[in-house]
């Protein structure tokens, strides 16, 4: 890929199937490991799989740097710091929001099932938002990434950018002379990223996302390091400019639909996403219609009125 930076596919039980995660193995140096995979035998035995290849095991990591605080790429973080003393490194906006949240998933457990409540999530599916995630194994110590901040990678100097939308933090490297971006899941070939509001979330995650998309086709990276469907994509350009005219085609049908009649995030979910999905799905697709709500009424084009009896928030035009 470029010179001792090395992708592993490591397997997770959703959807994507893989997840990429990168060894920087050099002949002299530290070893680094970008992005980590859930915390489930198989990610753990693909990794130590990948260390092997280059004659290392976890005590041999040195460095840890995740792209943002998402399950498939932050759940060994813990494991890694405790088998090694890795120094676990995280852009300074995700540690104070994303990483925050796995420390915090008990104090902050009412807060996500009310705010999921206010939007219209039904009982059953609310009772099913839990304080515990086994997957995911948190950090004791993050030390922090700041945007514009350099960091030495495969013999190469790379800038920490901050990309937002999929993940409050997300974090990117870009290395112009080879003209390379490590994007994580800030843009993907196949599907678009998941842009959802949750309670913890920044207001406007959408509009953080239609700014990303906008860096990156500025950016105009000859090739991209991904987080799922890759390792690596072409074409980031023309890609920004689909998703955002996805998006674009997204907030014409919600406003359609909040105009023609005043609903509910989560009944408006339903005309967004109609096909059939499990419980976690749901809220899923929940969330990401919220942001695309939320994105419409910051801008002016929808307003919001609680409705004291059914005890819901609704969109309307």
């Amino acid at each position: 890929m470029l010179g001792s930076l090395h992708a592993l596919q490591v397997p997770i039980p959703y959807p994507m199937k893989t997840v990429t995660v990168l060894i920087d193995a050099p002949a002299r140096g530290p070893l680094t490991l970008i992005d980590c995979a859930l915390d489930t035998p198989e990610a753990r035995a693909a990794i130590e799989d990948g260390l092997a290849q280059f004659g290392a095991h976890w005590p041999d990591i040195e460095r840890l740097i995740v792209t943002h605080h998402h399950p498939d790429h932050y759940g060994l973080a813990g494991l890694i710091e405790e088998r090694s003393g890795a120094s676990v490194q995280m852009l300074d906006v995700e540690i104070g929001r994303g990483e925050r949240y796995w420390h915090m998933l008990r104090e902050w457990l009412p807060g996500h099932r009310k705010h999921m409540r206010d939007h219209g999530l039904p009982e059953a599916s609310v009772e099913g938002i839990r304080a515990e995630n086994p997957r995911v194994r948190p950090a004791s110590r993050v030390q922090p990434l700041r945007e514009g901040q350099t960091v030495d990678l495969a013999g190469h100097t790379w800038e920490v950018l901050w990309l937002p939308g999929h993940a409050d933090g997300h974090l990117g490297l870009w290395n112009e002379a080879e003209s390379l971006l490590i994007a994580g899941d800030a843009i993907l070939p196949r599907i678009s990223p998941n842009v959802g509001l949750y309670a913890y979330t920044r207001p406007d995650p959408l509009g953080d996302y239609l700014q990303t998309l906008g860096k990156l086709e500025a950016l105009n990276p000859r090739r991209a390091v991904v987080g799922h469907h890759g390792p690596v994509m072409e074409g980031v350009q023309a890609r920004a400019r689909e998703l955002r005219g996805h998006h674009h085609e997204r907030l014409d049908f919600i406003g359609a639909e909040a105009r023609r009649e005043a609903r509910s995030a989560y009944d408006l979910s339903l005309a967004m996403f109609p096909r059939d999905l499990d419980e976690g799905g749901r809220r899923f697709a929940l969330a990401e219609t919220l942001a695309h709500l939320e994105h419409l009424r910051l801008l002016g084009q929808l307003g919001r009125t609680w409705d004291e009896a059914a005890e819901v928030w609704r969109y309307h035009g």
